[in-house]
């Protein structure tokens, strides 16, 4: 009997529970429905801005890229840089696509503005070099170093060159720790620049910095 009475108590509070939701719906119909056509328009225009302006752009700006790729891998870095009327450089391709250039523009750039001499843009540009390319990312630390020597603010570049050979383990760190090595010796710390050949000799013994380094810390002890 009394689990008739709880069945007979709950087929009520269902009933209502439906007939809420019935009049909740007929109420706010149209307000759902515009909610609803305002959701499928919404996505519409998401998508549309990607396929009728998104893409054709990223496309767009990849043929100029290919061409100032080519400048650049040709060593003219004045028109990989700034174009020739024609074609467009890293400059103004970041000025005309933005984003959708790609995120190794501004690794373009900052090596442009480095072999022209131009060392606070290239800093500007190389500062703004984020990958996840760990080999790319501490090359562009290590461009970064070489223009503030250019600067001639060793200490800086030093901090560089050595955020460069510890980003990733690496061949191409013993060039960055030999470059932060040379930068020790400018500045009179011989023997921070004797432990950096050694740890060049350690790490990366197939490297030629390796097989030089014996020569420098020889160097090095001698003036001591």
């Amino acid at each position: 009997m009394a689990k008739q009475a709880t069945k007979h108590h709950s087929e009520p509070t269902v009933q209502e529970a439906l007939s809420k939701s019935e009049e909740f719906l007929s109420k706010y119909k149209n307000q759902i429905f515009y909610l609803l056509g305002g959701v499928v328009l919404l996505f519409g225009i998401v998508f549309a801005y990607k396929k009728l302006y998104q893409e054709p752009k990223k496309e767009e700006a990849m043929g100029q890229l290919f061409l100032a790729e080519q400048a650049f891998r040709n060593n003219d870095f004045a028109m990989a840089l700034n174009g020739d009327g024609n074609l467009l450089g890293f400059s103004q391709i970041i000025d005309e696509y933005g984003s959708h250039a790609g995120q190794a523009v501004p690794l373009y750039k900052g090596i442009c503005h480095l072999q022209l001499g131009e060392f606070e843009e290239a800093i500007k540009s190389l500062s703004k070099y984020k990958s996840k390319d760990f080999i790319m990312q501490a090359r562009a630390f290590c461009c970064m170093g070489d223009a503030y020597v250019g600067l001639n603010d060793l200490k800086k570049a030093l901090d560089l060159y050595l955020k460069a050979a510890r980003h990733h383990d690496n061949l191409m760190a013993a060039v960055y720790l030999k470059k932060a090595a040379i930068i020790y010796e400018e500045t009179g710390a011989p023997q921070q620049a004797i432990a950096l050949y050694e740890e060049i000799k350690d790490k990366y013994p197939q490297t030629m910095e390796a097989y030089e380094a014996d020569k420098y810390i020889a160097r090095l002890q001698f003036a001591q």
